[in-house]
């Protein structure tokens, strides 16, 4: 989440170095990713306020504006401009020659097309204000030219970047921030924002709520005589600094009430409902359907909680409105809907339509059913200052709101627990700074933003306990005994781990015990627990080809796994042989899976040589066998489509290792490259023939790798052409042609006398 910190001084004051709040917040409350900035950074002074005196058509160009613009230094200033959503009288902003723009672009005096431009016409974007860069911002006609742009615009912020845990929802809203910061620093906390404005009428809102358990309350609010627009600039820049992007002022009061608050509200066009003011919330027909504001059409489940019409739905409660009735530049009239939503069925439907939204974020963690009011008074007050609303039709429906759970906390407790002494009246204060109410006798009403997570005495201590975390002493684990490292083998299977993930694999854990149908020659367990768990697995590729079973059924794409795990071969006794098993499966087919196994075999310092061979569960052609295991792509009656698989010997794998990789020259006398082909018979393996040109040839053969096979009319029936690229080179001196000529007539030689092989090319 991204916290602007100057919308956090309207709720607390923060004088405090952020570096110095972001370690203490780390400590007590959530991990600070990082202390970001947005707007300018460099001297304000060269921002002002401008107004345009003339703006005609640039003399030499059919896309430029060329303007004289009062600046409030008495002669005017020539700037050239590309936007054209303004014109003489407008009000803008200048950045002059010297400002530095976010991005690091520094404003000189320079032509453009012949003309002077002494200073620059600023857009939203420009400043990090907003998105939008399709023309400059236009400001408020009363300005006075040469005014300090930075007493009119927020021109920078810094904003922290924060983790919030599942259990904190109360953290996924900004004053909820404030709240916090108060107490770490025993500050004043300003109200909740938004002000009641005046209702200006009583028109009836009918809300009917069928699955109180889903929904347990629904404020219905009617806004009549919007006018859509823009929302103020200040709105907008907190907006965009808090990661969501401004769309209008109806739509941003709901987004601005959910990031201030932490309850989400949505805006409906009434216009667009065919009953009016009427709302249905109950769970989904079958075969219902809805098309979301993603323009999406989603075939819904009787699982679902859905807002209707009260009859077809409109909205997929609590994660995102339907395009039918979405607020547009045409939309007069407003129906606000501030609800409350049960979490766990927000997150089940969310996870199985794969949408997740800002507001699906928060209710699956537990939103406080009593914020509902405030944050629709804050998204009404807003709709009715920056919209032109008129407030005509309000209705709360809900059943019974929790009541604020009551726990006795006994101060002695928490110094035992916590290990420190933490005297009672700094634990009343922390208490109350948080929103507790504490009574004499230690009888503490939890707040009901917080009910969900604080029910239980050592809760409580929690809560004191965090604060007091920095006054922990630093001390050192007294060490009596210094032993223990990791074996050879332990240090390889970390190390192709290692390997894979920076490869791209992900690493699963899949059961030990599988089908018996998929181990014919597998350990057979005598009361297995189902036919599924029947047998201990003898390789990996039952769990592997699961989890990429589940992987698609989940959507997932780009999908490469592996696991290290044991597997329990027979040994012809009572206990099976465990031996440590590398697999992986992977997108791709063949290629993708021997680029993985080329990848540890050229990290592990072992030279890789394949053969054909053929395993069940391998599709026939497209299966090697290797000194470690196997490699190939999977059957398509294993998994439909093109999987790349292999499956290594870990064991195997340590004792084809070096124990030290040697240092091998590689650049003091240069290598000479060749590219040779040569005509064998179709059953001669690649590896063969390189086995044999280094016999005939020695260490002088520096590499010898396949680029090309051809079969065809000009290799002959029955054979085919393989084309190596090929490096002679000498650690002791520089080979010449002569040397080179020698040796390719060696190779040659050797491979027409073992396979027949004519020398192509």
């Amino acid at each position: 989440m991204k916290v602007p910190v100057s919308w956090l001084r309207d709720y607390v004051a923060i004088e405090m170095p952020l570096q110095e709040l972001a370690d203490r917040l780390a400590i007590s409350t959530c991990e600070v990713d990082r202390i970001s900035h947005v707007g300018i950074t460099g001297d304000a002074g060269f921002f002002r306020v401008g107004r345009v005196l003339e703006a005609g058509k640039h003399p030499n160009a059919d896309k430029l504006q060329l303007c004289t613009v009062d600046v409030g230094e008495g002669e005017p200033r020539s700037i050239v401009c590309g936007a054209w959503n303004f014109g003489t009288g407008a009000t803008v902003a200048v950045a002059l020659p010297g400002a530095e723009i976010p991005g690091g672009l520094k404003i000189e005096s320079r032509k453009l097309r012949g003309e002077l431009s002494d200073g620059m016409i600023l857009s939203e974007r420009e400043l990090e204000l907003g998105q939008d860069h399709s023309g400059i911002m236009v400001l408020e006609d009363d300005l006075e030219p040469g005014t300090p742009l930075g007493d009119v615009l927020p021109l920078s912020d810094d904003v922290l970047e924060v983790e919030v845990t599942g259990n904190r929802p109360d953290l996924l809203a900004i004053y909820g921030f404030a709240r916090e910061i108060a107490a770490l620093y025993e500050l004043e906390l300003a109200p909740p924002p938004g002000r009641r404005p005046e209702l200006a009428g009583s028109e009836p809102v009918d809300v009917e709520i069928a699955d109180l358990e889903g929904c347990p309350r629904f404020i219905g609010r009617l806004l009549r005589g919007v006018t859509i627009g823009p929302s103020p600039v200040w709105l907008r820049a907190r907006l965009t600094a808090a990661g969501m992007r401004p769309i209008s002022n109806v739509v941003d009061a709901t987004n601005y009430a959910m990031l201030a608050l932490g309850s989400p509200l949505h805006a409906y066009d009434l216009a667009k409902l065919p009953n009016g003011a009427r709302i249905l919330v109950r769970r989904a027909a079958p075969g219902e359907e809805l098309r979301t504001l993603d323009d999406t059409l989603r075939r819904l489940d009787p699982r679902d909680l859905v807002i209707t019409d009260g009859e077809h739905p409109v909205a997929l409660a609590g994660i995102m409105g339907g395009l039918d009735t979405e607020v547009d530049d045409a939309t007069t009239d407003v129906l606000l809907e501030a609800a409350n939503f049960e979490p766990s069925g927000i997150q089940a439907s969310s996870e199985r339509l794969g949408l997740r939204t800002e507001g699906s974020n928060r209710w699956e963690k537990g939103v406080d059913p009593h914020l509902a009011a405030q944050a629709a008074t804050l998204a009404t007050d807003l709709m009715v200052e920056y919209a032109g609303a008129r407030w005509v039709g309000d209705t709360d429906v809900h059943a019974e709101l929790p009541a604020p759970p009551v726990v006795r906390l006994r101060p002695e407790r928490s110094d035992a627990l916590i290990g420190l002494v933490v005297p009672p009246e700094r634990q009343r204060r922390i208490l109350t700074g948080l929103g507790f109410e504490v009574a004499d006798d230690w009888q503490v009403t939890v707040p009901t933003w917080r009910a969900r997570d604080v029910y239980r005495e050592v809760d409580l201590v929690e809560e004191i306990a965090r604060f007091e975390l920095d006054e922990v002493p630093f001390t050192l684990p007294f060490r009596r005994e210094l032993f223990g490292r990791l074996t050879r083998d332990q240090r390889l299977r970390r190390r192709l781990e290692d390997l894979l993930v920076g490869g791209g694999f992900a690493e699963v854990y899949t059961p030990t015990l599988v089908p018996a149908a998929s181990d014919p020659d597998a350990l057979a367990l005598p009361e297995p627990l189902s036919v599924e768990q029947a047998v201990l697995r003898t390789n990996l590729v039952h769990g592997l080809v699961e989890a990429v079973k589940r992987n698609l059924d989940a959507g997932n794409d780009g999908i490469a796994l592996f696991e290290l795990a044991r597997v329990y071969l027979p040994s012809g006794g009572q206990l099976p042989e465990e031996r440590w098993h590398l697999a992986g499966v992977t997108e791709g087919g063949f290629e993708r899976a021997k680029g993985a196994v080329e990848l540890l075999y050229d990290a592990l310092g072992i030279e890789l040589a394949v053969e054909p061979t053929q395993r069940p569960f391998l599709h026939p052609g497209k299966a090697a066998a290797l000194d470690a295991g196997v490699i190939g792509e999977l059957h398509p009656l294993v998994l439909e489509g093109g999987w790349g698989f292999f499956e290594l010997d870990a064991p195997t794998l340590s004792a084809l290792a070096p124990e030290a990789r040697q240092y091998v020259d590689v650049i003091t006398y240069p290598a000479l490259k060749q590219d040779l082909a040569f005509v064998v018979d179709e059953n001669v393996p690649a590896g063969d023939l390189v086995a044999a040109a280094r016999e005939a040839v020695g260490a002088a053969l520096r590499s010898m790798r396949v680029f090309d096979v051809y079969r065809g009319e000009q290799a002959g029936p029955g054979r085919k052409s393989i084309a190596f690229r090929v490096e002679f080179q000498s650690p002791e001196r520089t080979l010449t042609d002569e040397d080179a000529a020698a040796m390719r007539e060696q190779i040659v030689a050797a491979l027409a006398e073992r396979f027949g092989a004519t020398l192509r090319a």
